[in-house]
């Protein structure tokens, strides 16, 4: 890879911003895609190479496709997935640790210094801020979710707000449909719109009939992948 486009790709990093290298394997010609450029039909790009972009972003997976001007090795370097657990609960020890082994950085806030520490949550960042400015500085983006489990609406509802505003991929919360018609209450009339609401998986994870921590767990994190890998 040039120097150039290597700066260019740190810089990206750097930003947490998406980019994908193109290589022609005829002639070894070379081009970075990031920003706008990635956005559909902005890339320039054939449609199937255009369509193979978007594939292996959504995936993390390089492909190799087939063009006109012959075959084409596309590599996505994306920004690395983060997960923001709100809530230090039994089914926050559960996710973090199935998380992490799904390649997320994970973080766990909580303001009860009782319930997040290090014993209960190995190998995780914590955060022991209120539960806003924990995420404010978390500074969720398209490569983040964030879930709230401490079933406590003075800790839940302040990290929703600042999560619906933002563009997580992923924005769940604990809870049955009585307590989410609740807290989407509470939430539109602090100010978020209907689109913004609209974002919460609630009862967060998959129908998995789950009941013990664990199957909670997995059934958000089924939901996560499941998101995460859509076609958008």
């Amino acid at each position: 890879m040039k120097t150039s486009l290597l700066e260019a790709v740190l810089e990206a990093k750097s930003a947490r911003q998406p980019v994908v290298r193109l290589c022609w394997l005829a002639g070894g010609e070379e081009r970075l895609l990031t920003g706008e450029a990635l956005e559909g039909s902005a890339t320039g790009l054939e449609e199937n190479l255009a369509e193979a972009v978007a594939l292996a972003i959504r995936s993390d997976r390089a492909v190799l496709v087939e063009t006109a001007d012959g075959p084409v090795f596309v590599h996505p370097i994306n920004p690395s997935i983060r997960l923001a657990i709100v809530g230090a609960v039994h089914i926050a020890q559960r996710l973090a640790g199935m998380a992490i082994d799904l390649g997320y950085e994970v973080t766990v806030i909580d303001p009860r210094r009782g319930f997040l520490t290090e014993a209960r949550f190995p190998g995780v960042m914590l955060n022991h801020a209120w539960p806003d400015a924990a995420l404010e500085a978390f500074a969720p983006d398209a490569r983040s979710a964030v879930v709230t489990l401490s079933h406590d609406a003075k800790i839940d509802e302040p990290a929703l707000e600042v999560a619906l505003r933002s563009s997580a991929f992923y924005i769940g919360a604990l809870g049955s449909r009585r307590t989410q018609e609740r807290r989407r209450d509470r939430l539109r009339a602090a100010g978020l719109s209907e689109a913004e609401l609209a974002k919460i998986h609630g009862p967060v994870g998959l129908d998995l009939g789950a009941k013990s921590p664990a199957e909670i767990a997995l059934s958000i994190a089924a939901e996560m992948t499941a998101t995460l890998r859509a076609p958008r």
